[in-house]
């Protein structure tokens, strides 16, 4: 059987609920690949205090010798900037990178991405994680689960969601899924 994906990407994709454990389990894989790590951070800085204190926590976990980038929207560019042979990246995650292009600050000149935008992202931004060299780690939620969110924006945010998920699944040779802080073997 040939690989549905031609020369495979070192790429995890981790899956999970909020709090299940996905990003601490994210970061003790990057620990143990023994590479240099950098931090790919998808978080918009807006200046609410309850988003500043989750960005803290984050930072404080986080070893201190790893590079820490801040992507905003331009995920698949800084991407292409920081992977590199011998070198581990960790993006964390997904769910806020997409909040950034559906639901950005007021004052963000671009407000929110159209679908065909937000398709040419999704499109260039898998492109981009066939293309990368060294280890590749993505994490994002699954929020699929639960109950069908009311209000058009929030059912769009899930519904794109989950088509990005499925989406970098598909391209990932390894998929974990994380409940309780156990990861679950999903794909490879």
């Amino acid at each position: 059987m040939t690989d549905l994906v031609p020369n495979s990407p070192d790429l995890t994709f981790i899956l999970g609920g909020a709090r299940s454990g996905k990003s601490a389990f994210a970061e003790r894989l990057a620990t143990q690949s023994g590479l240099p790590v950098t931090y790919v951070a998808t978080a918009a800085v807006t200046g609410e205090p309850e988003m500043e204190a989750r960005i803290a926590h984050h930072r404080a976990s986080r070893p201190g010798h790893w590079e820490t980038v801040e992507a905003g929207r331009e995920l698949a560019r800084t991407l292409r900037e920081v992977a590199r042979d011998g070198h581990c990246v960790l993006v964390d995650c997904l769910p806020l990178w997409l909040a950034g292009w559906l639901c950005p600050p007021d004052d963000h000149p671009d407000g929110p991405a159209t679908q065909a935008q937000w398709q040419s992202v999704v499109d260039t931004l898998a492109q981009t994680l066939l293309s990368l060299p060294g280890k590749i780690i993505v994490v994002s939620n699954e929020i699929g689960l639960g109950v069908i969110p009311m209000g058009a924006l929030t059912r769009r945010y899930v519904d794109e969601l989950g088509r990005l998920n499925q989406r970098v699944a598909a391209l990932a040779p390894h998929v974990r899924f994380v409940v309780a802080g156990l990861p679950m073997a999903v794909k490879g």
